[in-house]
């Protein structure tokens, strides 16, 4: 990012649009339907409208911008959402219609419990945006999300979209310095995770892949531990969990694991 030393003269507001999306997995196994049915419960109420307003909110804070207005649901049977609108400078009321067309900047979550019909495997998804306009990043909070949520896997897309000028009137289609998403992770995050990189540098699209490296079989039971099942079960399970956690890591369909 730019520095206060060498911070860039624009002409006017900076209209570039930096949009951070997640997609954040979280992999469990559930020997009965009845514990399927709890599991379910369990991660809606965990993520819950209210929990993922305050973390939105700690969102907000991180990167520096003004909360204006926010938007909350819970779903039946389950699933929530959340809309943050934000501003990079405070406003204000009479001034916020003014800021929104500018900034155009917002905060939002959406969450996905589903489970396999047959298979007993269970997959929660937070799907997260972090859009700003101006001089904040929603990169600032990268490390906060993912730490905010129990991630097997997580895909990242990083996109700067537009241009802004400078006081000659050339245009900076980028602000800042990035040649990858990672750039901007933590080391201990880093060191948990498989990665790979998908980015197209010219039109300033950045993609990383992450998957956990260590797998504790006991991490992914729901409602009961490894030393309740027999080998052959454990194997079983193993194999299920793995492969779900490779096919959403590839983003495709894969044969049965043997």
């Amino acid at each position: 990012m730019a520095t206060k030393t060498n911070k860039l003269k624009l002409y006017g507001f900076n209209n570039l649009t930096k949009t951070l999306s997640f997609n954040i997995y979280d992999i469990c196994y559930a020997l009965s339907e009845e514990s399927r049915r709890q599991y379910i419960e369990y991660i809606d109420e965990q993520y819950n409208a209210e929990r993922l307003t305050n973390i939105l909110k700690n969102v907000s804070s991180i990167i520096g911008a003004n909360i204006l207005n926010i938007a909350s649901q819970d779903y039946d049977p389950q699933g929530a959402s959340v809309t943050i609108l934000i501003s990079e400078e405070s406003v204000e009321p009479a001034d916020a219609d003014v800021v929104c067309h500018l900034d155009k900047s917002h905060l939002t979550v959406h969450t996905y419990p589903e489970s396999h019909p047959q298979k007993g495997i269970m997959t929660f998804r937070a799907d997260i945006d972090v859009s700003t306009c101006g001089r904040i990043s929603p990169l600032n909070a990268l490390n906060y999300l993912i730490d905010n949520f129990d991630s097997d896997i997580v895909t990242l897309d990083y996109h700067v979209r537009g241009f802004t000028r400078d006081v000659s009137g050339k245009k900076l289609f980028i602000d800042h310095r990035i040649n990858s998403i990672q750039n901007y992770i933590s080391q201990s995050t880093r060191s948990r995770y498989n990665m790979i990189d998908v980015n197209v540098y010219q039109e300033n699209i950045f993609h990383t892949k992450m998957m956990l490296k260590d797998f504790d079989l006991n991490n992914y039971l729901f409602n009961m531990t490894a030393d309740q099942l027999t080998e052959r079960q454990r194997n079983q399970i193993r194999k299920l969990v793995y492969q779900e956690m490779l096919e959403i890591f590839n983003g495709h369909n894969m044969p049965t694991m043997r």
